[in-house]
C-alpha cells in the first residue's frame, strides 16, 4: 500500500475519533418550553346571594383567563406545573327585570401534577394546587348594605387529560382540566351584619373552615387547540360552579361560557449564550 494512502486513512480515523470524543463530551441541555394560553370567555351567569336578596338573578358573564404550564426542574418528564389566573364579570337581573346585580371575581392558583402516558397520544395528569379567590357581589337596590364581599384560600385537587389527533391534515389537541377545592378558609359575615359593624371592630366569626358541606366549587375547562402554526387557536367551554352556605347565608354563582383565544409553546433563549448545540425538549403537557 502506498504511504500517502496509509497516511490519509490514519488521518480520517483520527478525525473520526476526535469528533466522537467531542460529541460524547457535549452536555445535553434540558429545555422546558412554556405552554401558555390567553383566552376570553362569554356566556351566561346565574347568581343568588341571600345576604343581599332571596331572589335568583340571571344575565351574562364575561371574563379573561391566563394559563401557564411548564415541566418542573426536578423529574421534568414526570412532573409539570400550572399557573392560572381568571377575572370574571357578571351582570344579572331579577325575574321582574327591574333590578340588577353585578359580580366581579378574581381567582389565582398554582399547582403541580404527575403525568402518566397510558396510550401513545393520551396524557393524564393528577395532583394538587392552592389558590385564592376574591370578589364582590353588588346590588344597588339595597341602599343600606348593597355589597357582599367574597374571599377564600383553598387547597384543591386538579389534573388534566390531553389527547392528540388529526382532523385531516390539521393537528388538534383536546384537553379537559378540572379544579376541585377540598378544604381551606373563607370569609362570611353573620346574616344581617353590616360591614360598618365589622369596620367598628366586630370581627369575630368572619373566617370559616371550608369543606364540601358548606363550600363547594368546581371549575370545568374543556378546550381544543387547533395547531395552525407556532400559535394555536383555542376554543372550548368553561363551566364554573360555586356554592356556599354558612351563617344562614346561601350564595350560588353558576356560569357557562364559550372560550376563545390563542395558545402555544415558547422558549426563552439567553442572547449571550444562544441556543445550546445539543438540547432535549421536554414539553409541559405531553
Amino acid at each position: 500500500m502506498k504511504p500517502h494512502l496509509i497516511f490519509t486513512i490514519l488521518l480520517l480515523c483520527v478525525t473520526s475519533l476526535l469528533n466522537a470524543a467531542e460529541n460524547c463530551g457535549e452536555k445535553v441541555t434540558e429545555v422546558r418550553p412554556v405552554f401558555a394560553a390567553y383566552t376570553a370567555e362569554f356566556g351566561s351567569a346565574h347568581l343568588t346571594d341571600t345576604y343581599l336578596t332571596p331572589l335568583k338573578y340571571t344575565g351574562w358573564h364575561a371574563g379573561i383567563d391566563y394559563s401557564r404550564y411548564q415541566s418542573m426542574k426536578f423529574s421534568p418528564e414526570k412532573w409539570t406545573m400550572r399557573l392560572h389566573a381568571n377575572l370574571g364579570v357578571d351582570k344579572t337581573d331579577n325575574p321582574a327585570r327591574n333590578a340588577s346585580m353585578w359580580s366581579v371575581m378574581l381567582s389565582f392558583d398554582w399547582g403541580m401534577m404527575r403525568k402518566f402516558h397510558p396510550l401513545p397520544n393520551l396524557t393524564l395528569a393528577a395532583g394538587g394546587s392552592t389558590g385564592i379567590d376574591v370578589g364582590c357581589l353588588y346590588n344597588a337596590r339595597n341602599g343600606n348594605n348593597p355589597a357582599s364581599a367574597k374571599a377564600s384560600w383553598t387547597v384543591n385537587l386538579t389534573g388534566y387529560a390531553a389527547y392528540r389527533l388529526n382532523l385531516g391534515r390539521l393537528p388538534v389537541t383536546l384537553m379537559y382540566h378540572p379544579t376541585l377545592p377540598v378544604t381551606g378558609v373563607f370569609f362570611s359575615p353573620d346574616y344581617g351584619e353590616l360591614y360598618y359593624e365589622i369596620y367598628l371592630g366586630n370581627t369575630s366569626g368572619l373566617a370559616h373552615c371550608a369543606w364540601w358541606g358548606n363550600y363547594f366549587s368546581l371549575d370545568n375547562l374543556v378546550t381544543a387547540d387547533l395547531h395552525f402554526g407556532n400559535t394555536n387557536l383555542r376554543v372550548g367551554y368553561r363551566g364554573k360552579i360555586f356554592s356556599s352556605e354558612v351563617n344562614h347565608i346561601t350564595t350560588n354563582i353558576f356560569t357557562h361560557s364559550f372560550v376563545i383565544g390563542v395558545s402555544g409553546e415558547w422558549i426563552s433563549v439567553n442572547p449571550r449564550k444562544g441556543v445550546p448545540p445539543k438540547i432535549s425538549m421536554i414539553p409541559a403537557i405531553y
